[in-house]
């Protein structure tokens, strides 16, 4: 059996191959993916994270919880001290060894 699905192959509806297949399967269109692509807006600092958005973790936040601005990946075990909600999702840049800025690191609940 691959993956969590418990029905069998010829059980199984086929995967969508397009962005528009997936969001032409009504289900999808009312309760979402429950992935990555349920996110269509980072809001701004002055914004309230809200349902489809995903926050940045601030300098400040970072400073305060984890005593450093430049998060790497050493870091991100530690990451459940930043507060999220459901349905909102959570976003770190994260440094390398130089202190340069290197990837982005989302985490969070698309989903129950």
């Amino acid at each position: 059996m691959k993956g969590s699905d418990w029905r069998s192959a010829e059980e199984r509806e086929p995967r969508p191959q397009t962005l528009e297949q997936l969001w032409q399967d009504e289900l999808v269109q009312q309760a979402g993916s429950h992935s990555i692509l349920d996110v269509f807006q980072v809001p701004g600092p002055d914004d309230t994270p809200d349902y489809n958005t995903v926050e940045p973790v601030t300098s400040a936040e970072a400073r305060e919880l984890l005593g450093t601005d430049k998060l790497t990946r050493a870091h991100i075990e530690d990451f459940d001290v930043f507060p999220r909600s459901r349905w909102v999702g959570r976003c770190a840049v994260l440094h390398d060894d130089q202190g340069e800025p290197h990837e982005i690191y989302f985490w969070g609940h698309s989903g129950d």
